[in-house]
């Protein structure tokens, strides 16, 4: 058999498969055809955000019909029901959020940089993280890295060390120090090798006591002679629910 992999909706995508296909199936569902029930954008997007995480539609729509069933039973039972779905009706009948995801920083940190992902359930931001510590040359990874990531750092302290004259950092900064490099969420593994860019940008950042801009957010492969590959599934990583622009 063969595997053909399809590519997630977008956050936009499924606002307009909501609004256009699964609300009005599922008000025809919950015997509501008739009722003037209706969803404001800002409460879809509180349901995509807050309590589905997927590449498709299938737990919206369960979370639309639980929505409905609730609505329905009020009328059922002839209680004022609500006409408007908003964010506090989300909220009031599915209960607190189920999903929690990462959101830019508040301001520019020395030694981090914000990177683009890919995972099964759509984009995210990543951060990484550096710091120095007195050594010998040793480079520490964490974070429950692939190899791939891992050779992605190996190469970008290479290129720094490399030209390191040029960008205005000591030639011999590695001599007397270990570079530690971590990404958050290590019981996620994490691999690939777009982190390349981010990486040597959060490990510039350290050495040269300036903070990245938090709120742009950057992908891809590195190259020892300094280029960065053209980068892969960008729309992918780009349909994010939430983080930089």
């Amino acid at each position: 058999m063969e595997v053909i992999p399809l590519t997630g909706y977008t956050e936009e995508e499924k606002e307009k498969i909501g609004f256009q296909f699964l609300i009005p199936h599922q008000k025809e569902e919950n015997g509501l055809k008739d009722h003037p029930l209706s969803f404001t954008p800002e409460a879809l997007h509180k349901v995509i955000r807050e309590y589905t995480r997927e590449a498709g539609v299938r737990n919206l729509e369960r979370e639309i019909a639980t929505l409905c069933r609730k609505i329905a039973k009020e009328v059922a039972m002839g209680k004022p029901s609500k006409e408007t779905i908003d964010e506090a009706v989300v909220e009031e009948l599915l209960g607190p959020r189920t999903f929690f995801r990462e959101v830019a920083q508040e301001k520019d940190r020395i030694g981090m940089a914000t990177g683009l992902a890919w995972t099964e359930n759509g984009g995210d931001i990543i951060f990484i993280e550096t710091s120095k510590m007195k050594g010998d040359k040793g480079l520490i990874l964490t974070g429950s890295l692939g190899e791939v990531m891992k050779e992605s750092a190996h190469a970008a302290l290479s290129y720094i060390r490399t030209n390191a004259s040029s960008l205005h950092i000591p030639e011999n900064f590695y001599q007397e120090c270990d570079i530690h490099i971590h990404i958050p969420s290590g019981g996620t593994p994490k691999d690939g090798p777009s982190a390349g860019i981010t990486i040597a940008a959060a490990v510039l950042s350290l050495l040269r006591d300036k903070p990245v801009p938090h709120e742009v957010a950057m992908t891809g492969e590195l190259t020892l002679t300094g280029r960065v590959l053209p980068v892969e599934g960008l729309r992918k990583k780009s349909s994010l629910p939430a983080g930089p622009g």
